[in-house]
């Protein structure tokens, strides 16, 4: 979350930009929720998407398997629990162990619960983020800068502010990074596997261990997600995951509804769709910068390349290539920001004539501005995060053996 050089980017001026920032994002959220009652001062319901997952809850409390996906049963019930939530719908898509996980907070009132799950949110950040700080010597002198900058992420902003899961897939990078670490591959592909409860966030690391024949890491991913995805089946029975097969198989029809606010999702499909009026011309070409994504990935995943390099590689190809991502999940990337700072510190001899401090600093910035490309129909942060990715594979060329040695992997 920090490049430091000795050019006008240093760790002074980048820790009074975050502080700025962070106080500017917070502010406005407890201006925003400051109303009484469960309506925000826009007139929104507080929490936004949590309603939906509270919604889930309350079917698997109810045992109401059939209805996972009815939306006119979800929004009725909704209303039902949730008074000031009349006329909300949701197109359900998660699969139905996410509900089972939900439960428990549905026994509570919707405004104790919503705070449960923001507390929760809130501390696995902090703790992912602290982590994977820890394990980067370079940074333990900047501590504070860290921390300013974690609180002014403006994707962890987007995940409280619309009471999403983003996070659990934080949650879940984090722990594969560890593995990886280590070299518990197995055990790195049962974390991995994890993220069927949101399958687009492991497509990239799918096809890059594929591609490297990382054979445990598949197993391992492949075991953990038949898993989870029995806890729905020994709960309900058979019928709401075949019907969730249905819906995942027919998403791409149900792309608009998925996306009322294109402006706010961040991948090179969203990219080339509102840049090119062409649907087929679009899809052309989201399928063509994907393919080169994964294949700039798949050369920065070798053995003899630093672990920051290949993982941060990893999860900008998994933003970049995926077929749905919404703002709050860009907080996959917090890692991102960590190991390449650490790994710039340690390597100023490669990195010093690199646009590498830049690109992460815009990378940061950049969903701030995403709305106003309603009217420019450019999202910037994706041609910035796919220059950064470039460079990553850049300097993952360039580094030599020695260098490598002056920075643990």
């Amino acid at each position: 979350m920090l490049a430091i050089s000795n050019s006008w980017m240093t760790a002074k001026r980048i820790r009074a930009h975050g502080t700025v920032l962070a106080l500017c994002l917070w502010s406005v959220y407890l201006w925003n929720m400051s109303t009484p009652g469960l309506r925000d001062q826009a007139g929104n319901l507080k929490g936004t998407d949590f309603l939906h997952f509270y919604t889930l809850g309350s079917l698997a409390l109810e045992h109401r398997g059939s209805d996972l996906y009815n939306m006119e049963a979800q929004s009725v019930l909704a209303a039902q629990r949730v008074p000031a939530a009349d006329g909300i719908q949701y197109l359900p898509l998660y699969p139905p162990q996410v509900s089972v996980f939900f439960a428990p907070m549905a026994k509570l009132s919707y405004g104790w619960a919503l705070a449960c799950w923001l507390c929760v949110n809130a501390i696995l950040y902090g703790l992912c983020c602290y982590t994977i700080w820890r394990a980067c010597p370079n940074l333990r002198d900047y501590g504070m800068t860290v921390l300013i900058l974690a609180l002014a992420f403006p994707a962890f902003w987007h995940s409280i502010a619309w009471g999403q899961t983003a996070v659990l897939g934080l949650v879940c990078f984090t722990l594969l990074f560890f593995a990886l670490r280590s070299g518990h591959e197995f055990l790195g592909g049962l974390v991995l596997g994890c993220l069927v409860f949101k399958p687009q966030l492991a497509l990239a690391a799918g096809i890059i261990f594929l591609a490297r024949f990382r054979w445990k890491i598949l197993a391992g991913a492949l075991l953990s997600a038949i898993a989870e995805l029995m806890v729905g089946v020994v709960y309900y029975g058979l019928d709401p995951l075949r019907e969730w097969l249905r819906v995942l198989f027919n998403s791409p029809h149900l792309l608009p509804l998925l996306e009322p606010r294109v402006y706010q999702t961040y991948s090179l499909r969203t990219f080339w769709g509102m840049l090119v009026p062409w649907t087929w011309l679009s899809l052309a070409l989201y399928i063509i910068s994907a393919v080169s994504v994964c294949m700039f990935t798949v050369k920065c995943w070798r053995n003899d390349v630093a672990l920051a390099l290949r993982y941060s590689a990893l999860l900008l190809a998994t933003v970049l290539i995926s077929p749905h991502l919404t703002v709050y999940d860009l907080v996959i990337l917090a890692p991102v920001f960590l190991l390449l700072s650490d790994w710039i510190i340690g390597h100023l001899e490669l990195s010093s004539s690199s646009p590498l401090k830049l690109l992460l600093y815009f990378s940061f910035a950049l969903p701030l501005i995403g709305p106003l490309s309603r009217w420019t129909h450019v999202q910037l942060f994706v041609p910035v995060a796919a220059g950064l990715l470039f460079e990553v594979w850049r300097m993952s060329k360039n580094e030599s053996p020695s260098a490598r040695r002056l920075i643990p992997t």
